[in-house]
């Protein structure tokens, strides 16, 4: 366990970023070498992977819940220094982990064939996203066990372990991705389903590090027998804080359907570039992600120990972190976005559309970088519902606008691309809003752990 409560925060900020800066990297690999090898398929197989993998965000949203939830809770128990509670909530989030595990697996077979048939450009599309989904969905299942476990250690202060098993399930998958894909080595290739089940079996072999780490080496939070019964009162205060997270994300579903939808009509050259495009994206995003995600235990501790200014300072600095980062990441994108988008295809329509996608949307990097600091700091606050609403508000002003756009004459992929710009500014003003409202009403109820007494209740 690392006490966050004391010491330099912009230091705690760049230990924890650090790891998870990594292991998020290496985590997008798991995409990124897989539409590598997918990309040799040809543009119909890089569609039907990328409408596909949309599904990720509903499993995105589904860990979201977990992760969040029990992350916050557990760095809240550190921070009063209650350990009981904290291993009591990491028990309680593997049953909930294992529940949802058998949720996506039932939900995604049941469903999957109408949900690509809708957003895919023609048939073989179709079929490439379906062969990918079905290889790729046990993968997704056992995601929630390897977020739970990461989650507890996170609230923990510990980030390392993480990224290393992280790092480990990618080499996995990158020794695995062109034998299965390509055939190399044994001259079977399964194509796109290859894909999928490479990280499928990456996955797994993840969850087995985990369970093997938190057995030998974990020692404030572990697994017992005795608290692996339903305690229906610590899933309620989990789901408490990690539903409104998980809503962001299942919004962002929305969203990348809606983009999907809406671009259909220009073929599947398009739906790759744009496919190709978030996917870049998503990887530029890790480093302001990364710090999101470590000041929510920073932050969160402090919370628990009742230091107000530690939380307050812990924001402004996630900010400037993410400002100054985002901020070079944007203008390399305004130099050479091209050079990105070539490692992984060399189609001249696809790498269009791809790298007019990032010259455009980069300009919404730093305002991205803010989003991500405020959703790290409302879960370190125990209330997420202000993040959920600010990326509601942000759909609402993109679709509707986005819709009427599709309708008129002349309408171009590059009009999708300012609006999103556009509504994503807008949601940074809300969310830095909202988070100062937060502050006014929270701060200044916390009482110091030291001035209330070791067993003052949270």
């Amino acid at each position: 366990m690392q006490d966050l409560t004391k010491g330099s925060i912009p230091q705690h900020l760049l230990r924890m970023a650090a790891p998870i800066a990594i292991g998020m990297l290496f985590q997008m690999l798991y995409v990124l070498i897989d539409l590598y090898f997918v990309a040799r398929l040809g543009d119909t197989a890089v569609a039907g992977v990328g409408a596909a993998g949309n599904v990720q965000f509903i499993v995105m949203a589904l860990t979201q819940v977990l992760g969040v939830g029990t992350m916050a809770l557990i760095a809240h128990a550190v921070g009063r220094k209650d350990q009981a509670d904290a291993n009591l909530v990491f028990n309680q989030s593997l049953l909930i982990a294992a529940a949802c595990a058998l949720l996506t697996l039932a939900g995604g077979y049941f469903a999957a064939d109408h949900y690509i048939g809708l957003l895919a450009a023609d048939a073989q599309t179709t079929a490439a996203g379906l062969d990918y989904l079905h290889a790729f969905l046990p993968g997704m299942a056992l995601q929630f066990a390897m977020v739970s476990m990461g989650s507890a250690l996170r609230g923990t202060g510990i980030a390392k372990p993480t990224m290393v098993i992280q790092v480990l399930t990618v080499v996995i998958n990158a020794l695995l991705a062109p034998v299965l894909i390509a055939g190399w080595g044994t001259g079977v290739a399964f194509g796109v389903a290859g894909a999928g089940w490479a990280s499928s079996i990456a996955v797994a072999a993840g969850v087995a590090m985990s369970a093997w780490y938190f057995l030998r080496l974990e020692h404030y939070v572990g697994f017992d027998l005795r608290l692996l019964r339903p305690r229906l009162a610590v899933w309620k205060r989990i789901f408490a804080i990690g539903l409104p997270p998980g809503g962001e994300f299942a919004l962002m579903f929305v969203y990348m359907g809606v983009m999907y939808w809406l671009i259909r009509h220009f073929g599947a050259a398009a739906q790759a570039g744009f496919g190709i495009g978030s996917r870049v994206m998503q990887a530029i995003f890790l480093p302001a992600m990364a710090i999101a995600f470590a000041t929510a235990p920073v932050a969160g501790q402090n919370v628990g120990a009742g230091l107000g200014e530690r939380v307050r300072s812990t924001f402004h600095a996630a900010v400037g972190i993410s400002a100054v980062i985002m901020f070079g990441l944007t203008l390399f994108c305004q130099w050479q976005p091209q050079l990105l988008i070539r490692l992984f295809t060399q189609e001249p329509a696809v790498i269009d559309v791809a790298a007019g996608f990032l010259l455009v949307i980069s300009w919404n990097f730093v305002a991205s970088g803010l989003i991500f600091s405020a959703s790290g700091m409302f879960q370190a606050l125990g209330n997420t519902l202000p993040g959920l609403f600010s990326t509601a508000t942000r759909l609402v002003t993109f679709v509707l606008p986005a819709l009427w756009l599709s309708r008129q004459p002349g309408f171009e992929l590059r009009q999708l691309w300012w609006l999103s710009v556009t509504t994503m500014t807008l949601q940074a003003a809300l969310c830095w809003f909202l988070v100062q409202r937060e502050f006014r009403r929270r701060l200044s109820r916390l009482v110091p752990r030291a001035a209330a007494g070791d067993s003052a209740p949270a």
